[in-house]
């Protein structure tokens, strides 16, 4: 912990005196220029050269609870997660959210600039690291992605699960993560895909971070997305309910035997159903939370139960009620270890004795409803839609087809080959040559004019055009404005008897290529409707990540419309992902739109870009 000028002295120094470990807190060096960058490679060699090992440079620090190893310069308590940040400040604040909420950690360690020590050493060695049960990762700098993702696959199967926490959505955190730390920031989307691959959990702040641990590391996790709520208050118990279902979890209707059950124990003030408000039975008996809560919990109604409202300030009231609510806490806690139903408490009095005894139970509890909700929502659907799984590696080919961005024709070919179906098209630099060509594809056609890459924004595209004198006349007025090289004359594809999808692949300098498919056509960007895997992807795999999107109602047959063939997209999906994976130079290609029928489907549009030679 010495000022830059300083560093490398302290380096040699420390190598000299036979250290094997070093913690590099400095800060200045390898984040700033190429200088620094220099002196910070040179600084590693030195340690690599000793037979040491470096964390850092540009970091907080490390700690490890069950050894009272404590280098940083905060408190760590003791509990089940091991944290790796690249931020020493924003470990900072998840100790400090943690501790709010109940929630310890086994080991912590500060990555810096990873010179040395990188996120997947340290993540693999968590695995092996009995004490810790949840790994959470706030990284900046994935370096192989690949690999980092691998090995959260592998803390996934160890029955660890990995929480990501990364930036990247927007230009101005890819800015400052250049700046602080000198990373290259992956896409948000890849990502997305990496995390779909190996089952890592991500979030988007450091609370929403340890809001998921405390549903993490307790003992009962949920089997469905049915939840029961109860509560002491209208307004919580409705609340509740909106917040679980705009996440997807079902709050059903009891059955008239539970809600019987119920209603013996509750005033009759009380309603029985689901939500279950009480009205007033805690007041009369503070063990009316506990029976109803057990009841619930034995009826088999319910995949988890929410407790929401006041439960937890009977005890601020006075030193009688605090005693009788630590019993009924101590009792909860029995009933949802007893049979099995994850427990979770949404109070306005987090802080207060009773909560702390439910966390000591493992039982989480949050202020927020929305927490409480988001949370159980995430682990739900972890569960109910397992990692996608990494891909194998694909052996690159020997020979590969020199294709530019700019042909449009070549690009078809390509992606024919590869197994995509296209609509019919003929190429034309002429009238006569367009109007031979919609003789022998037949009327109607759609007319493009090539050479923009995104034709339909540029005017350069009309569809249904029924006859010459029509097709004579767009060629002339797109002739004239664009200039296109020329154009592409194709059938008019049943546009209305389908449904328009999005596919594609892009190549992110950590992850590799990543496929994608959403709902397509001129809205696509509108829609943001899309899912996202690790390239290649099996045609199995397609059809999970079709299923998956918000609009796949649309093809699956819904509201009496018929069920399109998700299979035959699935498969262009496959064959797309697998022939940018073996061809390293395409950074980028698509199929938009991807028309998907009753039987088949057709690619109406592709581009694609790569890096020299190829475009």
């Amino acid at each position: 912990m010495v000022p830059a000028p300083g560093f490398e002295a302290a380096i040699t120094d420390a190598v000299t005196a036979g250290a094997r470990a070093i913690v590099a807190i400095t800060s200045g060096i390898g984040e700033r220029d190429q200088a620094g960058l220099a002196l910070q490679r040179a600084a590693v060699d030195r340690v690599r050269a000793a037979g040491a090992v470096m964390v850092g440079p540009n970091c907080l620090g490390i700690a490890d609870t069950g050894t009272e190893l404590d280098l940083t310069w905060d408190d760590f308590g003791p509990g089940p997660v091991g944290l790796i940040s690249q931020s020493g400040n924003l470990g900072l604040e998840l100790a400090q959210l943690a501790h709010e909420a109940g929630v310890g950690f086994s080991r912590f360690v500060s990555l810096g600039n990873q010179a040395d020590l990188s996120a997947v050493e340290c993540l693999e060695s968590l695995i092996e690291h009995e004490p810790t049960r949840v790994i959470a990762v706030y990284v900046e700098d994935f370096g192989d992605g690949r690999a980092f993702a691998s090995i959260a696959e592998s803390a996934e199967r160890a029955g660890k699960p990995v929480i990501l926490l990364t930036v990247g959505t927007s230009p101005a955190s890819v800015r400052t993560a250049f700046s602080h730390t000198a990373a290259l920031v992956s896409e948000s989307i890849a990502v997305d895909a990496a995390c779909r691959a190996s089952g890592m959990y991500r979030v988007e702040t450091p609370q929403q971070l340890i809001d998921l641990v405390q549903m993490l590391v307790t003992a009962q996790q949920p089997k469905g997305r049915r939840v029961a709520i109860v509560g002491d208050g209208g307004g919580h118990v409705a609340l509740a309910a909106d917040r679980l279902t705009t996440h997807g979890l079902a709050v059903e209707p009891f059955t008239n035997g539970l809600a019987a059950d119920l209603a013996v124990i509750l005033p009759q003030t009380a309603s029985s159903g689901n939500p279950v408000d009480i009205a007033g039975g805690g007041e009369e008996d503070v063990f009316n939370f506990e029976r109803v809560i057990r009841v619930i919990a034995q009826s088999g109604e319910a995949d988890a139960l929410l407790l929401t409202g006041y439960f937890g300030g009977y005890s601020e009231q006075s030193e009688a009620f605090r005693r009788l609510e630590l019993q009924v806490a101590e009792a909860l806690a029995h009933a949802a270890q007893e049979t099995g139903l994850p427990l979770v408490v949404q109070t306005m009095y987090p802080r207060s004795a009773t909560t702390v005894a439910l966390r000591r139970h493992g039982i989480p509890v949050y202020a927020d409803i929305e927490a409480a909700a988001s949370s159980l929502a995430r682990v739900v659907d972890h569960i109910a839609n397992p990692a996608l799984g990494l891909p194998p590696p694909v052996t690159p080919r020997t020979q590969s087809p020199v294709v530019r961005a700019s042909d449009y024709f070549g690009t078809r070919r390509l992606l024919a080959d590869a197994g995509v179906a296209f609509i019919d098209a003929l190429t034309a630099e002429s009238v006569d040559e367009a109007i031979a060509a919609a003789a022998s594809l037949g009327y109607p056609v759609v007319l493009k004019a090539l050479g923009s890459t995104h034709k339909s924004d540029a005017g350069g595209v009309r569809l249904a055009i029924a006859d010459a004198p029509t097709l004579t006349g767009a060629f002339n007025e797109m002739r004239g404005r664009l200039q296109p090289p020329r154009f592409s004359v194709e059938r008019m594809a049943p546009i209305e008897r389908g449904v328009e999808l999005l596919i594609g692949v892009k190549r992110d300098r950590s992850f590799g290529p990543v496929a994608l498919v959403g709902l397509g056509g001129r809205y696509a960007e509108v829609f943001r409707d899309a899912a996202v895997a690790l390239a290649p992807i099996t045609s199995e795999q397609g059809v999970r990540l079709i299923g998956s999107l918000r609009g796949a109602g649309l093809l699956l047959g819904r509201r009496g419309r018929p069920r399109l063939d998700i299979e035959a997209a699935a498969r262009a999906l496959s064959a797309l992902s697998l022939l940018a994976a073996a061809m390293p130079a395409i950074t980028e290609v698509e199929i938009n739109p991807l028309l998907v029928l009753e039987t088949g489907a057709l690619a109406l549009d592709a581009r694609l870009a790569a890096d020299a030679p190829g475009g």
